[in-house]
């Protein structure tokens, strides 16, 4: 019997009145490993993330994680299901140290409540030290431990991506949703993040990606599906996808073949 996917899409649509951004999109995130998404601008993409994480709607379809339903549910909710994602533009607090930035990320799974808060009980100060040594540690697997009490916007832009994957992290997700993170990244902050997205993985994360480096997806991803014009036109390995007529066609056209096969 196969096991039951991560993360489920079944015929998923989704209409801005007469556009139709998704149709009958259909995908399966096995658990463990990294899943991409790849497809030219445009294509639905971060709508896919969007509808995933409830920050809009089906017009059609079922979303389901680890086998529940979840469209319909709000954000924080799934959230709090197991679900957390990065942005295509940075969202952190920029005046915050990167620690803060961290722990914000964890208020859902903080236990001490406003008068704990208030009262600087003893949970509260139990549950602060917890968390704060819980943000060190995440800050570590993307190596800006050393920099934890800076200020983030001090951060060069590809350490400001890092600091919010380890933000997300700090949810405790199960699926981990990550929105073009090398997007702005020069070739060596690239080569780093690969590695520490694979150390991510290995510490038992499902990752699934949106992300337009081709290099960057083939040497990280063990699936890809592939998007155009709202509709999945192949799926599979990297090898297979980068073979495919159909990808190289509609995703980097005829002209760039050459690139899907590196």
């Amino acid at each position: 019997m196969n096991a039951l996917p991560m993360l489920q899409l079944q015929n998923v649509s989704r209409h801005f009145g007469g556009l139709k951004v998704l149709e009958d999109v259909n995908i399966e995130v096995p658990e463990g490993g990294v899943f991409g998404l790849i497809g030219p601008n445009g294509a639905g993409k971060t709508t896919v993330f969007n509808l995933t994480t409830g920050l809009l709607p089906t017009s059609g379809g079922t979303i389901r994680f680890q086998g529940r339903d979840i469209a319909g549910m709000k954000p924080h909710q799934i959230t709090q299901a197991g679900i957390a994602r990065t942005f295509q533009n940075i969202r952190i607090f920029k005046e915050m140290s990167l620690i803060e930035n961290v722990i914000v990320g964890m208020h859902a799974k903080l236990r001490y409540g406003a008068v704990g808060l208030l009262a600087a009980t003893a949970r509260f100060r139990s549950e602060e030290r917890r968390a704060r040594e819980r943000a060190h540690e995440l800050l570590s697997w993307v190596r800006l431990d050393h920099k934890a009490h800076d200020v983030a916007d001090n951060l060069s832009y590809g350490e400001q991506r890092k600091l919010e994957l380890a933000r997300a992290l700090a949810t405790e997700p199960k699926l981990l949703l990550l929105d073009e993170p090398v997007a702005g990244m020069n070739s060596g902050e690239k080569t780093e993040l690969m590695h520490e997205i694979r150390n991510i993985s290995a510490r038992g994360y499902t990752i699934f990606m949106i992300e337009h480096d081709m290099r960057f997806v083939m040497g990280l991803c063990e699936h890809i599906a592939v998007l155009n014009f709202g509709r999945i036109i192949a799926q599979g390995g990297p090898d297979e996808i980068r073979n495919d007529p159909q990808v190289i066609e509609a995703y980097l056209g005829r002209e760039d073949e050459s690139e899907v096969a590196q």
